[in-house]
């Protein structure tokens, strides 16, 4: 077909199909990932009371949660693997982002083994695996900024948020039944646990402004619990008990239990927003295959319908039918429903509506965007303070809120401004809360 407005309309609702039906194979990959770091949390979480009691707790606890990791990681591993096919249209980042994540996959068995032999302490444990969840929620972060259609973008930013608040309550869980499991209370975990219940609530917010009415609704009763209150009454004990107080061991249980209770209820939703997704990728397809049908069908009443002004110049050089002169006007309001005309407005209308149809998706994917560039940039300053001036991720997350209130910036321009100073600078612009 040559080159032709119907021939570039047909073609970008074929290249949008397209793009909607490889989201839709993107989807499992997501959910998958979101299995294993489901079960990674709980294994981390096991591990932590189970080191920290010196092997004396969550001794089964822990092996179930071995076995119930297994087959989700080698699923997750056949579908790194067809990321390698080009016609998956892996980008380079995604295959390094899935090479960094394959790497602490493999050194699992090691630290299973530490674990075993009680070479590692709980703290270390803690670490590690949230290292590799980190890199798992950093893939989930990639496909939904690739993401280019506004609904699904923004459930697919509900969903990143709706993750980091669940790995930062999974954290919670893991420092906090490993200071029960103790016995004893440390002024460090504690601040760390105050900063993962803050992280917690500025990720759920934003999971509540961009998920479903329905899904949100349904979170916010969830918070309405007698689970939460009794959450909240063991988060008081530990979080205003003095440093080097002794702490009631048998809490670690009923800790792991209400903090298990709502990461399940997290991870329930996580499902829910997973469907949705994949709802409204098969809603589009159906949509825009129809599209794509009527297009077709609009092209062939083309074809048989040619303009009123072509049989007006078909007449006037018919010598049997000589006419007058064909002079290409306006249509007059009672042409307008002749076949020709509804021909040609049609695919005018078919541009119009698409150019309107584009240009709301391009608001609505700049709301979804600005949400993960803002929560990017953040992270990243938060990374060059910990890497510059020695913090852990609370210290430097306070130093930026303490930079944001002394100049009374938001924290996004904080942010960009401590990744735009020079070395010298640094230290001297945003100053890490005393210690």
């Amino acid at each position: 077909m040559s080159l032709s407005v119907s021939s570039l309309v047909l073609r970008a609702k074929q290249l949008e199909l397209e793009g909607i039906r490889h989201l839709a194979g993107r989807i499992e990959l997501v959910d998958v990932i979101g299995q294993l770091i489901h079960a990674l949390q709980r294994e981390r979480g096991a591990t932590s009371i189970y080191l920290a009691s010196s092997g004396q707790r969550f001794a089964s606890e822990r092996q179930a949660t071995l076995e119930s990791v297994t087959p989700i990681e080698a699923r997750l591993r056949e579908l790194f693997e067809a990321q390698l096919a080009p016609e998956a249209g892996a980008s380079a980042r995604m295959l390094s982002l899935m090479a960094w994540v394959v790497l602490d996959l493999d050194a699992l068995t090691s630290l299973r083994a530490q674990t075993v032999q009680h070479t590692v302490t709980a703290h270390a444990a803690v670490t590690a695996y949230s290292r590799l969840i980190a890199g798992l929620v950093e893939l989930i972060f990639h496909v939904a900024d690739a993401t280019l259609h506004p609904g699904i973008s923004r459930l697919l930013v509900a969903f990143v948020h709706l993750v980091q608040g669940k790995e930062a309550a999974g954290q919670e869980r893991a420092v906090g039944a490993q200071l029960f499991a103790s016995g004893q209370c440390s002024e460090a975990e504690q601040q760390r646990v105050i900063h993962l219940i803050d992280a917690q609530e500025r990720s759920l917010h934003v999971f509540e402004e961009f998920t479903d009415p329905t899904l949100r609704g349904r979170w916010q009763q969830s918070q309405l619990t007698p689970n939460m209150a009794q959450l909240e009454r063991l988060r008081r004990s530990l979080c205003t008990a003095r440093a080097g107080a002794k702490l009631d061991t048998a809490l670690s249980e009923s800790w792991f239990e209400v903090t298990s209770a709502r990461i399940g209820e997290m991870e329930n939703m996580l499902v829910a927003l997973v469907h949705a997704v994949r709802h409204d990728c098969d809603a589009q397809i159906r949509a825009t295959e129809q599209d794509l049908q009527d297009s077709e069908g609009l092209l062939e009443r083309l074809r048989q319908n040619p303009p009123r002004h072509s049989h007006a110049v078909d007449r006037f050089f018919n010598d049997a039918e000589q006419s007058e002169a064909p002079v290409l006007s306006n249509l007059p309001d009672g042409l307008k429903d002749a076949p020709g005309a509804g021909a040609g407005s049609a695919l005018v209308e078919l541009l119009q509506d698409q150019s309107a149809r584009l240009s709301r998706m391009e608001s609505e994917l700049d709301t979804a965007r600005r949400a993960l560039h803002e929560r990017k940039v953040i992270e990243r300053a938060k990374g060059a303070l910990m890497s510059r001036l020695g913090l852990s991720e609370e210290e430097a997350f306070r130093a930026l809120q303490k930079a944001s209130m002394d100049h009374n910036k938001r924290l996004l321009d904080v942010a960009e401004a401590t990744l735009a100073l020079p070395d010298f600078a640094f230290a001297s612009q945003v100053r890490p809360p005393e210690r």
